[in-house]
């Protein structure tokens, strides 16, 4: 029998959700922020890109503008009222001193207890392979949590140093050990992935309804196995 998943703690009070792409977050995470903002907890987007090389069909230039609006709706649905966007290009993201920056100063900014991102392994549980996007950010904010509490590392960040990251959690990846019962979070879940409609269109023909919900609730199913049956969401939980 698989391991059983953990609870996520519940003793915080501020999350900060750092991805690369518009849409990254609603991937099944966006269930988890639905339930943590009904506590009254306090979540904020960070998203490196604008997500304008992801529509094939949709040079950049109006790409990128779409997405934006996309993702602050989506965001909306689930409680989310701060989205930020860094504007690094979509595609091309570089892991570096120049990314961890950006993200230990928005870190220092908001002072969240959770940092939250998305799985920065090279594959998706060793079958498909991830995008360079994902790994670098990922990679980028396991570090970064680490940086904004140093006040020797990036010392000329506008905000003071912050060593309150109790967490980072990982969504997405492949040996989860945490998990969120999403059973009031579920359905705002799905509808928070339906608002990225311009994206799903052009990546499928499948109705963005029915594609969100086959993905969102299967997710949770798939956790459920690990956490009493109950729809969840999954999370490595790496603390600090």
């Amino acid at each position: 029998m698989a391991e059983q998943l953990e609870p996520m703690p519940e003793d915080w009070q501020r999350a900060l959700a750092i991805v690369a792409h518009p849409d990254d977050l609603e991937y099944g995470c966006a269930a988890a922020v639905a339930t943590w903002t009904d506590a009254g907890r306090e979540v904020t987007y960070l998203i490196v890109t604008r997500g304008e090389a992801g529509i094939d069909t949709l040079e950049p230039a109006k790409a990128g503008p779409v997405r934006e609006r996309e993702e602050r709706a989506s965001a909306a649905v689930v409680g989310v009222t701060g989205v930020e966007f860094l504007d690094h290009a979509d595609g091309v993201i570089e892991y570096g001193a120049t990314l961890r920056r950006d993200l230990a100063a928005a870190i220092r900014r908001h002072r969240p207890e959770l940092v939250i991102t998305l799985n920065p392994d090279d594959t998706w549980g060793g079958t498909y392979w991830n995008t360079p996007d994902h790994r670098a950010v990922g990679r980028a904010v396991l570090d970064a949590a680490g940086d904004a509490g140093n006040r020797w590392i990036f010392p000329d960040t506008d905000a003071e140093p912050w060593n309150g990251v109790r967490w980072v959690a990982v969504a997405g990846s492949s040996e989860p050990t945490h998990a969120v019962d999403v059973t009031d979070g579920l359905e705002r879940g799905v509808r928070s992935l339906v608002e990225h409609r311009t994206y799903i269109e052009a990546l499928t023909d499948e109705a963005p309804e029915a594609y969100a919900r086959s993905l969102i609730e299967g997710f949770a199913e798939q956790a459920a196995e690990r956490f009493g049956g109950r729809p969840a969401i999954a999370f490595r939980l790496f603390p600090r």
